[in-house]
């Protein structure tokens, strides 16, 4: 009879899990017995973070659940950061990690990795499971995996104790339906129905619970002709359309927009400050009546609204459609003047940004369909203000939310392996390479089609920018640079530094590459 390691492998592959992310170690070595002959794709990161963010990424792009494995203790509290990030985003992410054996747990007898309650630790976080014994294996994986799709995604947490881990266990079934995406009350939508057929100038604003909803989006958006505003994790999806505003309700400008609204219609996106209130002007317009499609009851609870429909945006989107009048509103007129006046208004707040952001459209331009996966830096805040995407979930990063430093080189490889042959772009300043710089030889193992594109400003330049806008002395900002050069060499990745020039950037990416590679882009002299 198979260990419960083992099984809980099956139960994994039974639920469609093809790729897992991880390190080994001797509490969960079950778990890699039971890797053995799967089929299922095991992938070594450098550090459990790495393996988290690389679940996040991978999530993000396949639309699946990422998988990660951890050792217990100080390898689930590495993975916590980047659970942080996945929760403020809604991101699917099963952390599944081993906990001493079960007589030991909150006793203090200093087992290797022991802490008093581990399972604690995480609850804030997200839900965790303990199995503790191997009956309760199919069971923990039905409520892990209900926990990851059926209501607002999220990270959630399993733990086997060293004791349970190579326990003798029943077998689990080879095949588990996947639960149906939740579908809209019918007289909810109705209602939804009937305050969009009266309203003459409707807009939709759509976050990242829509990401895989392209298509059911844009057909809603011409049925309405409505503007879509786009927080920066629906980028790509309505790219070079009419009704695309690619741009940040941050933005007075876009404010202005949805301020002209008799009816605004939320899809999938949670509010939240980073995108919605980024500056702390709280100058939002009143959206008291508007209707809300979420999955999530308590997300739904949170801001007031005439109509709370919680169902997979997807579905409602499409059970929506035929209930719905063919509108002209002149939205297109609109949305090209207030795109406009977005550009306008970023060189307004931030000469700098506005001077970087023509660089991120060059890599889109350069390498067309590309995944361009953001750390935190400067190019990357610049086109979270006011950048379209030409790839459907191809535009994500960890700069809103949580802010966790270090999210790209992890993220680009789970991204990579989720898109086969799509080319991915990692763009991460000098500052956050160095929180997660290990996960590039993880592309190189792999030999994955990612750019690593580190805009170096040899400093933490956004926080010196900021102190010297608080006029406070710039302190802590200026670390000695790596050097970018000898460092690929160290990661065997093909190297090519330039300048902060358009044209050299779009030269250095046009050059073919058959696997990872590193380019440098100079933002002041090293």
């Amino acid at each position: 009879m198979a260990s419960v390691g083992e099984e809980l492998v099956r139960g994994l592959k039974a639920r469609g899990v093809e790729v897992v992310f991880g390190i080994p170690g001797v509490h969960t070595i079950e778990l890699y017995r039971g890797l053995a002959g799967s089929g299922i794709r095991h992938v070594t990161a450098r550090h459990e973070g790495g393996a988290a963010f690389m679940a996040d990424g991978y999530a993000r792009v396949s639309g699946k659940p990422g998988v990660a494995f951890v050792i217990t203790g100080p390898g689930l509290l590495n993975a916590l950061t980047p659970m942080g990030q996945s929760r403020e985003d809604s991101v699917p992410v099963l952390i599944i990690s081993g906990v001493n054996n079960r007589a030991s747990l909150g006793q203090g007898l200093g087992f290797l990795h022991e802490l008093p309650d581990q399972a604690g630790m995480v609850r804030p976080l997200c839900p965790s499971f303990q199995i503790t014994a191997p009956e309760m294996v199919e069971r923990v994986l039905t409520q892990a995996f209900a926990a990851l799709t059926e209501g607002r995604p999220g990270p959630v947490h399993i733990e086997v104790p060293t004791d349970v881990m190579p326990l003798p266990c029943p077998p689990l079934p080879s095949s588990v339906a996947a639960a149906a995406p939740r579908a809209p009350d019918a007289d909810q939508l109705t209602e939804a129905a009937a305050l969009l057929n009266r309203a003459r100038t409707p807009v939709i604003l759509a976050g990242g619970g829509a990401r895989h909803a392209g298509r059911e989006l844009r057909a809603l958006a011409e049925r309405l002709d409505a503007p879509v505003i786009q927080t920066t994790n629906a980028r790509g999806l309505l790219w070079q359309h009419p009704l695309s505003l690619a741009a940040s309700p941050s933005l007075k400008s876009v404010r202005a927009l949805m301020a002209l609204a008799d009816q605004v219609l939320a899809v999938g996106t949670e509010l939240g400050v980073t995108d919605y209130d980024m500056y702390g002007t709280e100058g939002m317009p009143d959206l008291a009546a508007m209707i809300r499609i979420d999955l999530c009851a308590a997300q739904l609870a949170r801001h007031p609204a005439a109509l709370a429909v919680r169902a997979e945006a997807g579905r409602a989107m499409q059970a929506l459609l035929p209930l719905l009048e063919q509108k002209a509103t002149g939205a297109a007129d609109r949305v090209a003047a207030t795109m406009r006046a977005a550009r306008a208004e970023l060189t307004g707040l931030s000469p700098t940004l506005a001077r970087y952001l023509p660089f991120v459209e060059a890599m889109r331009d350069a390498v067309p369909g590309a995944i361009i996966v953001g750390d935190s830096t400067q190019p990357v805040y610049a086109a979270n203000i006011t950048y379209d995407h030409d790839r459907p979930g191809g535009w994500f990063n960890a700069a809103t939310g949580f802010g966790a430093l270090g999210f790209g080189p992890g993220a680009a490889v789970g991204a990579a392996l989720a898109a086969p042959g799509a080319p991915v772009i990692c763009l991460i300043g000098d500052g956050g390479l160095q929180f997660s710089p290990g996960e590039l030889r993880t592309a190189v193992d792999e030999g994955l089609p990612i750019t690593f594109l580190v805009w170096n400003s040899a400093s933490y330049q956004e926080i010196a920018d900021a102190m010297v806008a608080a006029d406070t002395e710039v302190i802590g900002c200026n670390p000695s640079p790596l050097r970018m050069e000898p460092f690929a060499a160290a990661c065997d990745l093909p190297f090519q530094s330039v300048p902060l020039d358009i044209a050299a950037l779009k030269a250095a990416l046009a050059q073919a590459a058959t696997g990872p590679r590193m380019i440098e882009v100079r933002t002041r002299p090293l």
